[in-house]
């Protein structure tokens, strides 16, 4: 037998073993663990702020943008916040052993299926310490062990973060072995757990674009990919533009360094004489940058004290990541739906309408993990779906599409039972 050599090796090891106890974890032993996770980061609120403050300086220092900065950024509103997911998750319907679409045939087998978790799961993530907890948790109630990489940028956050949810869990009934977090900041462990098909089953990448690429080349198991959200908001003319200002607003400016925050807002012609000025001075009040095309910019310029700037090609299909949006005025929906088939991520794209044919063909055209009609982008998140919280926001189409929760992160088994049938 090959000897196992180093970090990775021997937490996949340990997650494999402990994934086949986990599978048949009774729900109550689950729930005790995630409830006792959210007291837990409760108590330790100290310490974990302390060791984020530590990851937080040295990003600072190291010359870190704003926004992931915010994304590295924990704070006592943020933890109770994470908590509170947790409680969600706890409360939620575990979806191991649900067993679906049973039915009789006519020679007498009972055949249908079962869900099962998918055994173990890899996360490979950038900065965002929120996420060692959101997916521990989810994999914990769907009953899968989670091996935890995350970036040299949130080593402490995420190695006390980590050391609170075994401390918290392992006690109560999780097998030791099913959270596992790799402490090692060496990048060729990643190449390592890309090929380690036979012990991990599924990768998450989570960060920016060359992260994903990278695995999504080189896993040898199957990966969601998505995180990347070029994010459209089509003001339509039969649109409400009360309702189309506090959309757009909340879209770009709630927390504009986010995924699902609007990065271009499409107006249609008829209205944007009045919608405009409207909405760039809500926008300049919050201190957002403007890049705008040129019928936007006619309209727009005679406002004063406006960050207006003259849209490049480079600013369509482009994911700002801070208070910067682009601005274009199109002459129909049918110019909308071409330019986010266009540049859209498949991430979340919304339209703005009182029209129901026009809200309705939105829905149907738009190829996206999320549509909406009439409601802010913001929206896409697994917690705000009731999913308690996610993993993951998947923009491709198998096997899931969207906020990954519970039942996204199991699979499903044949069950057929019988009475001595033989096949004739």
């Amino acid at each position: 037998m090959k000897p196992v050599t180093n970090e990775v090796e021997v937490k996949t090891k340990a997650a494999k073993a402990a994934s086949k106890k986990l599978a048949c974890l009774a729900t109550d032993i689950k729930n005790k663990a995630l409830f006792s996770i959210a007291d837990e980061l409760i108590a330790n609120e100290k310490s974990i702020l302390a060791a984020n403050q530590i990851d937080y300086s040295e990003g600072e220092k190291a010359g870190m943008g704003t926004a992931m900065l915010d994304r590295l950024l924990l704070t006592p509103e943020r933890i109770r916040a994470i908590s509170s997911d947790i409680r969600s998750v706890a409360a939620l319907p575990d979806p191991v052993g649900e067993t679906f679409e049973m039915r009789t045939l006519p020679n007498g087998l009972q055949v249908g299926k079962r869900r099962v978790p998918l055994g173990v799961i890899g996360a490979i993530y950038e900065s965002r310490p929120n996420v060692t907890v959101d997916i521990s948790a989810i994999c914990l109630k769907s009953g899968n062990a989670i091996i935890l990489r995350g970036g040299k940028e949130a080593i402490h956050s995420n190695l006390s973060l980590a050391k609170v949810i075994q401390n918290a869990s392992y006690p109560v009934g999780v097998p030791e072995g099913a959270v596992q977090f790799i402490e090692s900041p060496d990048r060729s462990l990643i190449g390592q757990m890309l090929k380690m098909r036979d012990t991990i089953d599924l990768i998450i990448p989570r960060g920016g674009a060359e992260l994903i690429k990278y695995v999504a080349e080189n896993a040898a198991m199957p990966v969601v990919t998505g995180g990347i959200g070029v994010c459209h908001t089509y003001i339509d003319h039969n649109a409400d533009l009360d309702k189309a200002t506090a959309i757009a607003y909340n879209a770009k400016v709630q927390r504009p360094t986010v995924c699902n925050a609007l990065d271009t807002l499409l107006v249609h012609a008829d209205v944007a004489k009045n919608y405009l000025p409207r909405i760039v001075t809500e926008w300049g009040k919050a201190g957002v940058e403007m890049h705008c095309d040129q019928r936007a910019l006619a309209i727009i310029q005679p406002l004063p004290s406006l960050k207006v700037v003259a849209a490049s090609d480079q600013d369509w299909g482009r994911e700002f990541l801070a208070l910067v949006a682009a601005i274009k005025v199109v002459d129909s929906l049918d110019e909308a739906l071409e330019h986010i088939e266009r540049y859209g991520s498949g991430h979340s794209e919304a339209i703005v309408t009182e029209d129901y044919t026009a809200a309705m063909r939105f829905l149907n055209e738009v190829d996206a993990a999320c549509v909406y009609a009439n409601a802010s982008t913001r929206f896409t998140d697994g917690s705000q779906f009731g999913l308690g919280a996610e993993v993951g926001i998947s923009t491709q189409k198998l096997h899931a599409r969207g906020p990954l929760g519970l039942k996204e992160l199991t699979t499903y088994k044949w069950i057929v039972l019988g009475n001595g049938q033989v096949r004739p």
